[in-house]
């Protein structure tokens, strides 16, 4: 599902090394063969058929994920 907004993969990195206070290993490189170069979801179909709107903010949804992946590793 979507919210309609976009992230990078770097803005979603950035963000989680930000929430969680790890660095991630990682390497910026080329474009590979096949690699699409933007993919958006659109959760229209969603909102008018399930009434589900995806609210919060990239922020929001990578602090709720790292709190229940470290609530998991226990």
């Amino acid at each position: 599902m979507g919210t309609g907004n976009g992230f990078s993969v770097l803005e979603v990195i950035k963000t989680f090394e930000e929430v969680s206070k790890k660095n991630l290993n990682y390497e910026i490189v080329e474009r590979r063969a096949g690699d699409v170069p933007k993919l958006y979801a659109d959760a229209k179909l969603a909102e008018k058929k399930l009434n589900w709107k995806a609210e919060r903010t990239l922020d929001e949804m990578i602090k709720s994920f790292w709190v229940w992946e470290q609530k998991a590793r226990k």
